[in-house]
């Protein structure tokens, strides 16, 4: 019996053997199925990340961005949408719904507007004129032009004579007879242009000339006249009524008139004479006023 029991003894030894070899592997398979498993675990948990890099980047710092952060944010938010979608090689049903930046904030928009009102609320004008009359010595409107805070042309026109010409004044006013032939009625100018003028700052260089050939008027406070500011009188021409085309030339070095005469150019001068002097300008009308006052 005992030589029996020595016998089984190793078959009971190599079958457990065999059961434990089978059960490794058993759990080797097992540990391969749960990495062939995680694998797209893993691949999605790296796509994650990466989505939320890019969210991450969308915080745009508030206080560097100003007013406009927002506008910002979904600006930057609908770029990393697009990253995303490469990323995961497909489009994402929220990509879709995502709506174009709104544009910029309230704040923004009512700075800008007041930026554009205070653009619109000057002009300049400069006006052609063309002789009339005997030897041509009265003045009569052949082109007005009037121009915005930035220069931009507000009108442009020839104005058809209303009276006989007796002198175009062609070296000086570029006037020739086909230009105020074609042009338009003067009553119907002058009615633009006192719609233009209306409420305004009108800019120019002896404007009353050009007013005065308009037949209109216009507030003496709302006028910025460069051939009547005392300051650049003297400065520029010892106390006399300078030139525009002098002026243009000290102020901002820029030759105008250099042959006939252009009235986009000379509105354009003027305005930018105005400009560049506008802080000194507008604090030495208060000063004034308030003397007189």
């Amino acid at each position: 019996m005992s030589g029996c029991q020595d016998q089984v003894v190793p078959k009971r030894k190599k079958r457990r053997n065999r059961k434990k070899m089978s059960s490794e592997s058993e759990n080797v398979s097992l540990d391969d199925k749960k990495e062939e498993q995680t694998k797209p675990l893993h691949t999605s948990m790296e796509r994650l990340q990466v989505q939320n890099n890019n969210v991450q980047n969308v915080n745009v710092s508030r206080s560097a961005a100003g007013s406009n952060w927002e506008a910002m944010r979904q600006i930057r938010t609908t770029s990393a949408s697009g990253s995303e979608q490469d990323v995961c090689g497909g489009k994402n049903e929220d990509d879709e719904k995502v709506q174009p930046p709104a544009g910029l904030s309230k704040s923004a928009r009512l700075r800008q507007k007041r930026k554009t009102n205070q653009w619109n609320k000057y002009v300049a004008m400069d006006c052609e004129m063309v002789g009339v009359g005997f030897n041509g010595q009265e003045d009569m409107l052949a082109r007005v032009s009037i121009v915005n805070k930035n220069g931009e042309i507000i009108i442009d026109k020839f104005v058809k004579p209303q009276e006989a010409v007796t002198d175009y004044r062609t070296s000086i006013s570029g006037i020739r007879p086909h230009d105020i032939e074609n042009g338009e009625e003067f009553k119907d100018v002058q009615n633009e242009v006192v719609k233009i003028l209306q409420g305004k700052i009108l800019v120019g260089h002896a404007i009353r000339n050009d007013l005065s050939v308009l037949h209109i008027k216009h507030p003496f406070s709302n006028i910025r006249d460069t051939a009547r500011y005392k300051p650049l009188c003297r400065l520029v021409a010892n106390g006399r009524t300078p030139s525009l085309k002098r002026l243009s030339q000290a102020i901002l070095g820029q030759e105008i008139q250099t042959g006939e005469h252009n009235s986009v150019e000379d509105a354009r001068a003027a305005m930018h004479i105005y400009n560049r002097l506008s802080k000194d300008w507008e604090a030495y009308l208060r000063r004034h006023q308030h003397r007189k006052l």
